[in-house]
């Protein structure tokens, strides 16, 4: 084999081998995500909340205490169909309850969870793709 040929087939091989990396590259890039709810809970209170829980379709998460004027955030998929709501403790040891929207399974986007002084919980829901 002369080195013409020889030069010809690592050129070949090595173009095969780049435009097998390219694809690679770009199906990684657009593959498929996972739908999930980008959720923010904000204490616009003057106290600190406690025992926040929030359940959501198949699961729940929560946090031992959201200090006053401050954000959690948490991010979560959605597996079955049913309501929001989300339980907590206000500074005086009240316990208390609020319902919130009803997400589908396959839902994604945002939900901004707001808790006023006044213990009002005010939902901002922005979703898409439900099943």
């Amino acid at each position: 084999m002369n080195d013409r040929v020889r030069d010809n087939r690592t050129i070949l091989v090595l173009g095969r081998a780049a435009i097998f990396l390219a694809l690679l590259i770009a199906f990684c890039i657009s593959a498929c995500r996972s739908a999930y709810v980008e959720t923010t809970i904000e204490n616009t209170g003057p106290a600190p909340l406690r025992l926040i829980e929030v359940d959501y379709p198949s699961a729940s998460f929560g946090m031992q205490t959201l200090d006053a004027h401050a954000t959690y955030h948490y991010r979560f998929k959605v597996q079955g169909s049913g309501p929001i709501t989300i339980n907590w403790t206000d500074a005086a040891g009240k316990t208390h309850a609020a319902a919130g929207p009803v997400f589908q399974e396959g839902h994604q986007g945002t939900l901004h969870i707001t808790i006023d002084p006044s213990a009002n919980v005010s939902w901002n829901v922005n979703l898409s793709g439900a099943k």
